[in-house]
């Protein structure tokens, strides 16, 4: 009997995380497929993902060159047209889709973890840390990050997901970081706060295993419409020509089409202009239906609905 005993102790906390981590995923699942839009946004992220996976196996590093096909309109052979050296503009959008995804995911995640462990360590400590961080703050979002950017491109190299997700969350998780501090300054008084530092935890296990997952919900809300913001400001960098094309993506695309091949001025061009904007529509549009489910996750209040 003792025997037993001492054998079923050290496994017990194991199972409980077991069975919790199968509740989430079981109550996120049922969360997605509660409204036929969740679950379309869900599919469409998906796809996209597999893009951005699968995408240099499908077609090579250098796409072929057509003559006979400069700007050809949408066909079975071509279903988004060609570009001005007859490439398949398909192909141009599905190889630059990793570039693209990898560097807002990275830029999302820097701008998280920054503004997440900042605002609750500033909103949790107080004092001398509160104004330091604070202070710190105000000068990251008193940074124009467009110029930054134009700075940095003359000594950085862009070509590479991380280091543009890095410049991207390094600009931008300043307001994060403030709204993450208000939350944090209000569950500070909670009485299961106080409870817990009656019981003698540290501060640490206070910040991030009470008081984050209340503010998991905005955290993981932020996270996805911080994908959707450093897709925007990556795009909109290469189709100003702000930085070196070292890489195909969907802003390169833009660009070419619009100050090379004159898309704005004739509808020869237009297929190319319109293929990278049909995808980025697309991929905007799925965050924004499964943001819906996302906040439905974390959310106690509304699983109760």
């Amino acid at each position: 009997m003792q025997t037993n005993t001492l054998n079923s102790t050290p496994s017990a906390p194991k199972n409980h995380r077991h069975v919790g981590r199968i509740s989430f995923w079981r109550t996120a699942w049922r969360s997605t497929v509660r409204k036929p839009g969740r679950l379309i946004g869900l599919l469409i992220i998906i796809v996209f993902v597999l893009m951005a996976i699968l995408g240099p196996v499908l077609y090579p590093k250098n796409l072929p060159i057509n003559p006979n096909a400069i700007y050809a309109t949408p066909s079975w052979t071509h279903p988004l047209g060609t570009d001005f050296e007859g490439t398949d503009n398909l192909a141009l959008v599905v190889q630059g889709a990793r570039y693209v995804l990898l560097a807002a995911a990275f830029g999302a995640l820097f701008t998280v973890v920054f503004g997440t462990v900042l605002g609750l360590v500033s909103g949790y400590f107080l004092g001398k840390t509160d104004a330091v961080i604070m202070r710190i703050t105000d000068l990251f979002l008193t940074v124009p990050t467009f110029p930054l950017l134009v700075v940095l491109a003359t000594v950085w190299n862009f070509g590479s997901p991380l280091a543009m997700g890095f410049v991207l969350g390094i600009t931008g998780w300043g307001g994060l970081a403030r709204a993450v501090r208000s939350q944090t300054l209000s569950l500070r008084e909670r009485g299961f706060i106080e409870s817990a530092r009656s019981l003698g935890l540290s501060p640490w296990h206070i910040l991030f295993r009470e008081i984050l997952p209340n503010v998991g919900s905005y955290i993981a809300m932020n996270l996805l419409l911080g994908i959707t913001g450093s897709i925007y400001a990556e795009v909109g960098l290469f189709f100003l020509g702000v930085l070196p094309f070292h890489v195909n993506n969907w802003g390169v695309m833009l660009n070419l089409a619009v100050f090379s091949g004159g898309a704005m001025q004739s509808a020869q061009a237009l297929p190319y202009l319109l293929s990278p904007l049909i995808a980025l529509l697309l991929l905007t549009l799925g965050i924004v239906l499964f943001l819906d489910a996302v906040d439905e996750m974390f959310n106690p209040r509304l699983k109760e609905v």
